[in-house]
């Protein structure tokens, strides 16, 4: 069967790793006569076609990515402070990819403190402060939303100036709540895990949080197969430091799915190794979950690994698992080995043995080849 895959190759370091995951993906599901089922449209995103297009995220990529069968993305370059807004929010919002999936599994020769681990962080991708609803301090805007809060306030008054003050609303509903839950159970019914874990603020935010957390166990009711328990968020932090074996699939909203997201990744050896997909109804976008590091932008030196495994998470979603299997399989040996790996995988940084960006996609072909 063939497959459309949609290839947006970022900006920075992306279109280096957007290669050198091409390249893996097509050796994993290569047919025994070496051609490809995956065909392949490659779309721009980024600062880079901002120059040409006047917007980062032109309508032509939007259209690739709703007729693929699925995209695969490089990392994108997000202005801190200024600019334009968040491509990657802006792709979840308009697709509506209501799911965030970010699994964290450790892999032998990858340094960490850690070892065994392997959980999955599913975050809603729609809601709450990342919906975007702000008011810029000093904006008759602002003004007018501070004076209804503090006219509808029974209790807390903002106090404070009018013009100095920005405000960001935080949306939770009953839908998205349940339908985020409901993924993450179903996500661990499909894929044998044993225990969804909810997190929230809820002692704190009772009408935001304290609605997540009273349809996070409603939903729980349904899914007598697997363990449910919930924990508040700053809780779940030390806990993930202290004891993460006791932890399995993690639900948590928009903002403190990002944090803790990145907090599981340090778990095992970082961002590096962390894939990423953000998956709806009726299409999913995989993606490395790191950033766009312009700085090493053509000097074939970082490692492909996390978008390489956004693409094994691919593979499983557009029904290749044999070679998603495989292709992990070759990820794992190569990093076992410590022979084909880019400078931030060796023990010592500095180590000239360290090959780059293309090499080490050479070497993961290699091993799915059965040529090393």
């Amino acid at each position: 069967m063939t497959h459309n895959v949609c290839l947006v190759r970022g900006d920075g370091i992306g279109p280096e790793i957007a290669e050198a995951a091409r390249r893996c993906l097509d050796a994993a599901v290569a047919t025994t006569e070496g051609a490809s089922p995956l065909k392949w449209t490659i779309a721009e995103a980024g600062v880079d076609v901002m120059e040409t297009a006047g917007t980062p995220l032109p309508n032509a990529t939007i259209e690739a990515i709703k007729q693929a069968d699925a995209c695969i993305k490089a990392p994108i370059t997000t202005p801190v402070g200024k600019g334009f807004r968040s491509v990657n929010v802006h792709l979840r919002q308009s697709l509506h990819l209501y799911a965030c999936l970010r699994p964290c599994k450790s892999y032998p020769g990858v340094r960490s403190r850690y070892k065994d681990i392997d959980l999955v962080v599913v975050r809603e991708n729609t809601e709450d402060l990342y919906a975007g609803i702000e008011f810029q301090h000093g904006t008759e805007e602002a003004g007018k939303v501070i004076d209804a809060i503090n006219a509808l306030s029974t209790g807390n008054k903002i106090a404070t100036s009018r013009k100095n003050t920005g405000i960001s609303i935080k949306p939770i509903s009953v839908e998205g709540t349940e339908r985020i839950v409901r993924f993450a159970f179903e996500y661990a019914r499909a894929n044998g895990r044993k225990k969804v874990t909810s997190v929230h603020k809820a002692n704190i935010m009772k009408f935001t949080d304290g609605l997540w957390l009273e349809v996070s166990r409603e939903v729980a009711k349904g899914y007598n197969d697997v363990e449910f328990e919930d924990r508040i968020v700053d809780n779940m932090c030390m806990q993930l430091v202290q004891k993460p074996e006791l932890y399995d699939v993690i639900v948590l909203p928009n903002l403190y799915g990002d944090i803790l997201s990145d907090l599981c990744a340090g778990l095992i050896g970082g961002l590096g190794v962390a894939p990423g997909a953000n998956i709806g109804d009726d299409g999913a976008i995989f993606e490395a979950t790191h950033g766009s590091a312009p700085k090493y932008a053509g000097l074939n030196k970082v490692n492909p690994l996390a978008l390489i495994l956004s693409g094994m998470l691919m593979l499983r979603y557009i029904h290749e698992g044999s070679a998603a299997d495989r292709l992990e399989q070759a990820v794992a040996a190569v990093i076992a080995e410590s022979r084909y790996v880019t400078y931030d995988m060796k023990p010592n940084r500095d180590d000239p043995t360290a090959v780059g960006t293309r090499e080490m996609a050479d070497g993961i072909i290699r091993k799915l080849q059965g040529k090393d």
